[in-house]
Order: C-alpha cells, then structure tokens, then sequence
C-alpha cells in the first residue's frame, strides 16, 4: 500500500520550496486569522524550524511561521480568550492559537519550544566537541534568556495566570 505524501510548501516571496513530509510533531490547531480575525481550524506541520499550515492533513500548505524567527511561545488564555490556547511570537507578529484539549496545547508549547531552542544561539549537542558554552544549561540546552523565555511555559513558568479563569459554563471568555 502506498502512503500518501504531503505537497511540498512554496514560498511564495523566495520561491523556495520546502518538504513537509515525515514532520516531527503535526495535527490540528484553530488560529485566529491575521486580518479579519476570525478562528479557522488548521492542519499543523512541525518540521525542523518550520511551522506550517494547511486546510486539512495533506493539502498542500498555504502558511508557514519560521520559528529561527519566534522569540516566545506561551500560554495565552488570558489573551484570546479561548481555552487550551497558545502564542508564538516573534518581534513583529504573534499568532495565537488553541488546542482541542489541555494535553495538545502542552504538547505544541513543549515541541515548539524546543524547535525555537534549537534555533538559537545557546543551543549545542552534548556530544559535539569542546567544552560547552560558559553559562549554558544542562541536558545539552543552554537555557539563558537569548531565547526570550520561549520554553518556559512548557516548564511550568507560564506567566499567564490561571486564577481569574473558572469552568463555570457561563464563564463568556471561553469557547465550549
């Protein structure tokens, strides 16, 4: 049986193509559109620093956010006003998003994170050679702030504060 395989993205600015095939992490998010605002539900394909975006499993991707770009990613309930929801920043936009359920949304922050800590510079593999940087983390991450605190949140240092949120049913900021 043959599996079917995702069309690559163009970029439609550099023309440059990029495989989205075999990502490391992918399912669906809902994000808030950029210009009308409205919440769409979107096909999400982690690969490598690349976050792309599509209709549905395997159309073609008409988005991609680069996260060697992206300075946080967060929880951000407060902010959208919809549970299980999430940013990613970067220093000119943030996108927010939401997950169907509270174990997603931990999911996409902690493989996000890690994706925008291997984009920056205090990333380095234990087993390359020489000695790691001064100051840097343990476990083969620097952690230092050049970075923006992007993996706190999914290391329980999330700034968004849960105690003005209840699951009162007529609770109006919240989208069950």
């Amino acid at each position: 049986m043959s599996r079917l395989v995702r069309p690559p993205y163009v970029d439609p600015n550099t023309q440059i193509i990029y495989d989205t095939d075999h990502p490391e992490f992918e399912g669906y998010l809902t994000k808030e559109s950029m210009w009308l605002k409205d919440w769409r539900r979107r096909y999400f394909v982690l690969k490598g620093s690349k976050l792309f975006f599509c209709k549905n499993d395997y159309s073609a991707p008409h988005g991609m956010i680069d996260l060697a770009n992206c300075t946080t990613v967060k929880s951000a309930d407060l902010k959208s006003k919809k549970r299980n929801s999430f940013e990613i920043s970067t220093p000119e936009l943030t996108y927010l998003l939401y997950a169907d359920t509270e174990k997603e949304k931990d999911d996409w922050i902690g493989n996000v994170g890690r994706a925008i800590v291997r984009c920056s510079s205090t990333y380095y593999r234990t087993n390359s050679q020489g000695p790691p940087p001064p100051g840097a983390g343990v476990g083969g991450v620097g952690t230092s702030n050049a970075y923006g605190g992007a993996y706190g949140a999914a290391n329980g240092d999330d700034d968004d504060d849960d105690s003005e949120l209840s699951n009162d049913s007529n609770n109006p900021y919240f989208n069950d």
